[in-house]
């Protein structure tokens, strides 16, 4: 015969007023331990009891419940509670939840207490920082977290970093796989690839160290204290967009430069301003690089400057300072630690002095003209100027006399001294010669850089996008147009529409496209129908079907404006997804005619020029001509003195208002076949001449962008 198991039962719950409870003696936590009472006291506060407290009745001498209350289990929360209603937060008889065990139980109260310190599983590191994370993505900030918790705002953003590592090395984590130590150091990447790699390959190795972690993480990485980027500065390097990856565990130095290739171009165009600045000097030459060879000056006559006498003004400058220098010394002379104060007063008084007493050195200039110039970067990232240099080929002469001048020295018709030719300091950046600014000038106007041209149009496509979106009649039309001339006239190019319809996406484009009018319009659109339209075939059909006509020419409209292509490319008709140049004539001419049609015009999509977008990428010489016309002769005037940096800034606030557009944004004037800034009405022939932009040839070298990375460019500065 079966036995029935005995079932167990379980203490009830009730609520009792504080004021009956009591701590009892036997509870079995002595040490302090974990989160402090009073920081219990403010979690409670936060957010409530989250566990009831365990209690058993007091009896009197003779067995009978007093109506008192021990707690042999939570006296942690007993003392925080007991703290709140001291600090009048909370009333001595507010009712607390309760597990109450009868009072003559087998079990001896100092056995519960044990029990219930001892069974608590600790939560798995890995769920915390899921924890916070999961609390950050609904809206909590990393200092709301630091303060829900108590803890350091750093230790939350430590653990939001290790909760970002690749999910599948957290599994690893999570099953004991790997150590914190190395999820610490997977964390100064954010490429899950690249981690996994990296783990794939040492999981087996003896050499799996942080530091191994670390190394191969960054080996494609320039560290912050490179020379190249102590000259750049991290903060310039990021305001171009780059990023830093960095240690939240462990000292990092600055942290890792992930872009080698822009903190490069950086350094190149850091070199090249201060390059220019010494030429301004009149030296005959300016070599610069990031690291001058050794030995570079073998060979070249070095001149020797005159130091620039020191003026009055400085000299008691000067004195002041080592007066301060010797006072300083001498009351501190016994003191066994100098005060954080006066230690850095000391340096700075050291430092002016030492400023002072390097005296600039002063060139004649005729040594000037025929010497050259180094510039380089010192081993600590400082800027190193290495002046007087003199090479074989350009020492004088003996000098001679007036009246030995040589005959092609003299004017064969005024039989006078000809003038000497002006000398313009040849510089060269890392070895190749670069343009200096008097040549951009006096070049005149250059095609466009072929990838700028290909940003502008950019905007112009997606501008194109949003306009025929809002214009169903005319999505229809163009879509009938292609779908005819795809089954009648077999030979057409493809043209302005890709009518698959397939998203055409830009090879290249601008910072600011991202955040243009336009781009916001199209994805909200994009956003507001994506809720709606149906995953299952069938049932995308039939709710087509059912829509009314009005909503069905909204939506031909949106699918069709994804095919919108007016990008600008070079024509490879030999590649296979290359395009003509009857091809392109035929994109930019229907992207004109279907501008007119809907209206859309490049100031009302919200483009303006910039240094960003324009001004700072094309020649002094171009942004002369777009500011006067469009804000004047009188403001070219203004600005044409300034630096190509400072020019490109004026520009575009004197653009700002203007209207102004460059000449891939303008629509093609239909009388004249040239562009205009005013959209022009009428239609368009698909063979209509393209504009002067986009027809000039300039292939030559020194036209390159230096900025663009293609291997050439047809309308290239």
């Amino acid at each position: 015969m079966a036995t029935a198991v005995q079932k167990i039962t379980l203490s009830s719950s009730r609520d009792i007023p504080f004021n009956k409870l009591v701590l009892s003696q036997s509870n079995v936590r002595r040490v302090k331990a974990g989160v402090s009472i009073e920081e219990l006291a403010e979690s409670i506060a936060r957010r409530g009891l989250i566990q009831s407290l365990h209690v058993r009745p007091v009896l009197d001498g003779e067995g009978q419940q007093t109506g008192m209350f021990e707690v042999p289990a939570g006296g942690r929360r007993y003392r925080a509670l007991e703290l709140l209603a001291k600090q009048k937060r909370l009333n001595k008889t507010t009712l607390v939840p309760c597990v109450v065990s009868t009072a003559n139980a087998a079990i001896l109260v100092d056995e519960v207490s044990l029990a219930e310190n001892i069974e608590r599983a600790p939560l798995h590191p890995l769920d915390q920082y899921r924890a916070f994370q999961a609390m950050r993505d609904k809206g909590m900030t990393e200092e709301d977290i630091a303060a829900a918790f108590f803890v350091d705002v750093n230790i939350v953003k430590q653990r939001l970093r290790l909760a970002s590592v690749s999910p599948a090395l957290l599994d690893i984590y999570a099953e004991d796989g790997m150590e914190l130590k190395h999820l610490m150091a997977f964390t100064v990447s954010h490429d899950h690839a690249r981690q996994e790699q990296v783990w794939e390959a040492i999981r087996n190795s003896w050499q799996k160290e942080p530091y191994h972690i670390r190394r191969m993480l960054t080996e494609t990485t320039v560290r912050a204290s490179d020379k190249r980027a102590v000259f750049v500065g991290v903060d310039a390097y990021e305001a171009a967009g780059g990023t830093v990856l960095r240690d939240l565990f462990e000292s990092d130095n600055g942290g890792w430069l992930q872009d080698a290739g822009l903190l490069d171009r950086l350094v190149s165009e850091k070199l090249t301003t201060i390059a220019d600045e010494v030429a301004v000097q009149g030296w005959k030459w300016v070599e610069a690089a990031a690291s001058i060879p050794y030995g570079v000056t073998h060979g070249l006559r070095e001149i020797r400057g005159i130091p620039v006498d020191i003026t009055a003004e400085e000299q008691a400058t000067r004195d002041t300072l080592q007066d301060e220098l010797d006072r300083l010394t001498t009351e501190y002379e016994a003191a066994d630690e100098l005060p954080d104060e006066v230690d850095a007063r000391l340096g700075e008084i050291e430092a002016a002095i030492e400023a002072l007493d390097n005296r600039p050195v002063r060139y004649e200039p005729d040594e000037i003209a025929i010497a050259g110039v180094f510039v380089s970067i010192d081993a600590d990232g400082s800027l190193s100027l290495d002046r007087g240099y003199v090479r074989p080929e350009d020492e004088r002469p003996v000098e001679a006399t007036d009246h030995d001048a040589q005959d092609e020295e003299i004017d064969p018709e005024t039989g006078e001294i000809r003038e000497p030719a002006i000398q313009r300091t040849v510089i060269t950046i890392g070895g190749q010669p670069v343009q200096t600014n008097d040549e951009d000038e006096d070049d005149g106007l250059k095609p466009l850089p072929e990838r700028l041209v290909i940003e502008l149009t950019a905007h112009r496509t997606l501008a194109l996008r949003n306009a025929l979106a809002e214009n169903p009649h005319v999505a229809m039309t163009m879509l009938l147009h292609k779908l005819l001339s795809d089954t009648f006239v077999h030979t057409n190019p493809t043209g302005c529409l890709e009518a698959n319809v397939r998203h055409i996406f830009f090879s290249a484009q601008s910072e600011d496209l991202k955040d243009s009018p336009s781009a916001h319009a199209v994805n909200d659109r994009h956003e507001r129908w994506g809720d709606h339209v149906p995953a299952d075939d069938q049932a995308l059909w039939d709710w087509l079907t059912n829509l009314d006509d009005g909503t069905r020419m909204e939506l031909l409209a949106l699918c069709v404006s994804y095919g919108v292509n007016a990008l600008f490319e070079r024509p490879n008709p030999y590649s296979g997804s290359g395009v003509s140049q009857h091809g392109l004539d035929v994109r930019m001419a229907q992207a004109d005619r279907l501008a007119r049609a809907t209206g859309m015009n490049m100031v009302a999509a919200g483009w303006k020029p910039t240094a960003g977008n324009y001004l700072g990428r094309v020649t002094k010489p171009r942004i002369l001509e777009a500011v006067r016309e469009g804000a004047g002769e009188r403001a070219a005037q203004l600005i044409e003195h300034l630096k190509k940096g400072d020019m490109a800034k004026e520009a575009e606030r004197l653009l700002a208002d203007t209207g102004w557009l460059p000449e891939p944004l303008r629509l093609t004037n239909l009388d004249e076949g040239q562009t205009g800034n005013a959209p022009a009405d009428g239609g368009s022939s698909d063979e209509a001449t393209l504009p002067d932009f986009l027809s000039e040839d300039g292939d030559s070298e020194d036209q390159l962008d230096a900025e663009d990375d293609e291997p050439a460019a047809i309308a290239a500065e």
